[in-house]
């Protein structure tokens, strides 16, 4: 039975540990009434990428999630963890957040007119073991953009366009970006729902 008649589909007592700060991925969660809280993975992303050395793009997000779902769960007994992280390809480039409003107006133009791939990873950790690991796709297209627009959008972005891989939140202003995308919404929004539900239904976490 549910520990909490509020997510009356949970059967795993404690909520979820969400490995991340990020306010999209809280939303899917909340949004698919999954009870969880957040406790952002401190991990060095930099290090982690340059050991791996050069693979492609789902090696790069699915080892980042790994490692702080990996992370949490070591100071989380028995709790439930889910890492996250996504990356973004265009040819044989690979972008994640960019570290100043300079480096996301490079990225912009670069990526204008062009479509790119988003590799969104999850990991699903307990005690210290992986339970599941996912990593999908999806593609968009972004329109040719003037400088501008790119100057009027990271404006009205400001520190927040350096929060995600591609420099935008689809869910928001983002969507001014882009002619067509690819690829469902959750994806978009760096939590993969639907293999994390089927992965907790079948754990018997979630009601089957």
């Amino acid at each position: 039975m549910s520990e909490d008649p509020s997510f009356p589909l949970w059967r795993a007592g404690a909520p979820l540990i969400l490995a991340s700060r990020s306010a999209g991925r809280r939303q899917v969660l909340a949004q698919a009434g999954l009870p969880f809280e957040s406790r952002p993975a401190e991990v060095d992303e930099r290090a982690i990428e340059k050991a791996l050395g050069d693979v492609g793009a789902d090696a790069v997000a699915a080892a980042l999630a790994r490692a702080k779902a990996l992370a949490i769960s070591a100071e989380a007994p028995g709790r439930l963890v889910i890492g996250a992280d996504q990356v973004a390809s265009c040819g044989d480039r690979l972008f994640g957040k960019p570290e100043t409003l300079e480096k996301a107006a490079e990225l912009l133009r670069f990526l204008s007119g062009r479509r790119h791939r988003l590799h969104s990873a999850i990991s699903l950790a307990r005690d210290g073991a992986l339970v599941h690991e996912t990593v999908a796709h999806a593609d968009l297209d972004m329109r040719p953009l003037s400088e501008t627009f790119i100057a009027a959008y990271l404006t009205a972005m400001g520190e927040t366009a350096l929060t995600t891989a591609g420099a935008y939140q689809v869910e928001g202003l983002g969507a001014h970006l882009f002619e067509q995308v690819s690829g469902d919404h959750w994806t978009i929004m760096g939590l993969p729902l639907l293999p994390l539900i089927d992965a907790l239904r079948r754990i018997g976490a979630l009601v089957a």
